[in-house]
């Protein structure tokens, strides 16, 4: 499904992508990402495609505010079924509460309810009114990091399985990797989109860069022509060698993984290596990792094995270091 749609109060924006399956529009806070949801659904005038002119009412859009915007004072059921019509609203509420696994909570208030579960009944709310397009704001802003993706799985799964095209908006570069495909909004427009796998294996810009969560992106100029050319990095006070087609005296954006990071041991460093020190050692499920000073900049680097001193010596080769025009 093609979203096409120009929105001129409270702030102008601008977006035009594809939705297929599960997809999110990553962008940072502040960028519209809701105004953008609340357009499509026809609470906010806007002109675009799909559902131009229609009432609210009458567009098949599903949608599930951030914080869900369950009624506290119906119950599971009575929240799903306020989204159907007929005289059997109570057992047709109650198959789309077992579909999201939760019917044997149907009795129950949210206040009662888990964040977790909560979505769930909103997203069965949602997806009573058998809608044409999903659309979901910070799906995972409620939710803690220890069950975070097993929800989101959960969420995905069903999403797949009714066979309703998603869009879920979102500043969690975690939301982002699981997406059958990704949208990136920088400066109120579409900056980029494709598959995760696509978009973080070349990222457009810096600023795509920061919106996928990666590490030591920094801003710096470069010197010399192609072949000797050198990145002026104004934080650190260094000059390091780097390999691009951009031109002499260029102001850039680049980015350098930790784990292109090349930390020597102690006597074992090149005269070109760059002095730093380290603030902080991190352990989590991504692996180890080290922050390094350098200068007034903080550098994160991979720590495969073993250990490092408080002071070290590095190295960042040439063919790691990817820069953008800034």
């Amino acid at each position: 499904m093609r979203v096409d749609y120009r929105i001129e109060r409270p702030v102008a924006l601008s977006a035009s992508f594809e939705v297929e399956g599960f997809t999110v529009l990553l962008g940072a806070s502040g960028e519209g990402k809701t105004l953008l949801l609340r357009a499509i659904a026809g609470l906010l005038p806007a002109r675009g495609e799909p559902f131009d002119g229609l009432p609210p009412q009458q567009r098949a859009v599903g949608y599930l505010p951030q914080g869900h915007a369950l009624f506290p004072h119906l119950n599971a059921w009575q929240n799903v079924a306020f989204a159907l019509r007929g005289t059997d609203r109570r057992r047709q509420a109650v198959e789309w509460l077992e579909r999201v696994g939760l019917a044997a909570l149907a009795e129950r208030r949210p206040a009662q309810l888990s964040g977790g579960q909560q979505q769930r009944v909103a997203l069965a709310r949602a997806l009573a009114r058998r809608p044409q397009l999903l659309l979901l704001d910070e799906p995972t802003s409620a939710l803690d990091p220890a069950t975070r993706d097993d929800v989101l799985a959960e969420l995905i799964a069903e999403v797949h399985v009714a066979g309703i095209p998603a869009l879920a908006v979102s500043h969690d570069p975690a939301l982002a990797a699981v997406a059958d495909r990704l949208v990136l909004m920088h400066d109120r427009r579409i900056v980029q989109a494709g598959t995760p796998m696509e978009v973080h294996a070349r990222p457009a810009s810096g600023a795509v860069a920061r919106l996928l969560g990666l590490r030591n992106v920094f801003r710096g100029r470069l010197a010399g022509a192609a072949g000797a050319q050198r990145l002026l990095w104004p934080e650190a006070g260094v000059s390091l060698p780097v390999q691009t087609m951009l031109a002499d005296g260029a102001n850039v954006e680049w980015h350098v993984a930790p784990e292109a990071i090349v930390l020597h041991d102690a006597g074992m460093a090149p005269a070109t290596a760059i002095a730093g020190s380290v603030e902080l050692r991190q352990m989590s499920a991504q692996g180890r990792h080290v922050g390094l000073r350098c200068g007034q900049a903080r550098l994160w680097a991979s720590l495969p094995s073993g250990d490092v001193a408080a002071a070290v010596q590095l190295s960042l080769p040439p063919s790691a270091i990817r820069c953008w025009p800034a």
